[in-house]
């Protein structure tokens, strides 16, 4: 007897944020607030497919769908989001899954993808699935005392960093004031710029702090009355998560990161978290990855998976890829901010 699959709106149905408050592996991406806030700054509609019938769900898979003209039309768990795991598993994430592979025709959708964070439970529907990006994943675990967490840091890389920036009596602040949000925005350009990329819009940052209110915290670092390091974390259950950061690429020497992590956990320490997520990152920034574990993470790899199998496509060559950033970099401000907020509700 085929399973019967239901579509629900996560904003308006109260049974999601009950299922996800109580749901083991559900995490701020899951909640109502953060899809609230992709629907606010791109328009992405949010839809949880279930087989759940009764008056409580027992099982749900969140997606957005994305609307396109420019990338076409797709169902994305979710965009913007490092991970987010299927809060179902067995017959139930088959019968969804296989349902919307059946639908994807009728719908238009390019492609569907999902984030697990996790394999567990994946195994079943391989076969309507296939590998997508690939990321390594790291994580703190917060469970043990301060001074041991502490000692798992690189010594040379982050500890001696940590002790140069409290050296310096540089400034720290913590909240989410319209100031605050101002120091980060400015300190994400300068970062973007540096990275040749143009800078996710202001307007999502506004909204996250709008949604998320409690959960979200801007950590700012300033030399003097010059903000010279930032990190934006956000809180869900027992997770503390690592989500966006930028820096002065000046002021890299005073050691003004590597001292916000280290606030980070502590504060995280206080709300009683067990985990700091440190989120994705590409294999092509090793420097990353190098950074993530001098802070002791523990690194896993991160798969996505999309129906159909996406199609080996041809990267575009070195020279186009730095071409296209050398232009991006020598836009002025307005301009690259104004790429950025075309750009972003495209690729999500």
């Amino acid at each position: 007897m085929p399973v019967n699959v239901q579509k629900l709106d996560p904003l308006t149905d109260s049974r999601w944020r009950t299922f996800v408050d109580r749901h083991p592996e559900a995490s701020i991406f899951h909640t109502p607030e953060w899809l609230d806030a992709l629907r606010l700054t791109y328009g992405y509609r949010p839809l949880v497919f279930t087989t759940s019938t009764g008056a409580a769900l027992s099982n749900g898979v969140i997606f957005c769908e994305v609307q396109s003209w420019l990338t076409g039309k797709r169902l994305v768990s979710l965009p913007f989001s490092d991970h987010c795991q299927p809060l179902a598993s067995g017959p139930d994430l088959t019968a969804i899954m296989a349902s919307l592979h059946s639908d994807r025709a009728t719908k238009r959708w390019r492609y569907i993808e999902v984030r697990p964070l996790s394999d567990e439970g994946m195994g079943n529907v391989h076969g309507q699935i296939g590998n997508g990006e690939t990321f390594s994943f790291h994580k703190i675990d917060l469970r043990p005392d301060l001074n041991t967490i502490y000692r798992g840091f690189h010594d040379s890389c982050v500890r001696r960093k940590i002790k140069r920036a409290e050296r310096e009596k540089l400034t720290y602040e913590a909240g989410r004031s319209e100031d605050l949000l101002k120091k980060f925005r400015h300190l994400l350009l300068l970062t973007r710029r540096r990275h040749k990329l143009p800078p996710q819009p202001a307007a999502w940052f506004n909204n996250l702090v709008r949604c998320l209110g409690e959960r979200l915290t801007i950590h700012v670092l300033s030399n003097g009355s010059t903000p010279i390091a930032s990190i934006i974390t956000l809180s869900y259950k027992k997770c503390l998560m690592y989500k966006y950061g930028c820096s002065d690429a000046r002021f890299h020497n005073l050691g003004g990161t590597p001292l916000l992590f280290w606030k980070a956990v502590q504060q995280g320490k206080q709300m009683g978290a067990e985990e700091f997520d440190l989120g994705r990152s590409g294999y092509e920034d090793p420097g990353l990855i190098d950074f993530k574990e001098h802070l002791g993470g523990v690194a896993s790899e991160l798969r996505y998976y999309q129906s159909p199998a996406p199609r080996a496509k041809k990267a575009p060559s070195k020279a186009q890829t730095s071409w296209a950033r050398s232009a991006l970099a020598k836009l002025p401000d307005p301009l690259l901010i104004g790429v950025g907020r075309f750009l972003y509700r495209h690729i999500g």
